[in-house]
């Protein structure tokens, strides 16, 4: 844990790798000293189409899935960290978003399935 999902404008593939964002992404969480390393799950999807109020506008989204249990605090300051890292590539008319998402543990099931 965490399922960290970038979502991005296709355009901004121009200005910054997105595995350079995903990195940024990965380092905030490693910070925030909420979870290790091999536990961080990152993943990115692009939009060739996005519209605000009827304009193509850039926007840059990552929404973090956490197992329930951490206090409104700690998923502050994890979003701020990301939001911080971010804003680091100085990219320009760019919509930056996130948002931090509970899970619930109790009905949270996951299963690795290994090849033999």
């Amino acid at each position: 844990m965490p399922h960290c999902i970038l979502e991005y404008s296709q355009n901004l593939e121009q200005e910054v790798p997105p595995v350079d964002m995903l990195e940024a992404i990965k380092e905030a969480c490693i910070t925030s000293n909420l979870f290790s390393v091999e536990d961080i799950k990152l993943r990115s999807v692009p939009y060739k189409s996005f519209m605000t109020a009827g304009q193509e506008d850039a926007f840059i989204h990552v929404m973090l899935r956490v197992l329930s249990g951490r206090t409104p605090e700690q998923k502050k300051h994890l979003s701020h960290l990301i939001l911080d890292a971010l804003i680091k590539f100085s990219l320009k008319d760019v919509s930056f978003s996130v948002e931090v998402c509970d899970m619930d543990r109790d009905t949270y099931a996951k299963k690795v399935v290994l090849s033999q």
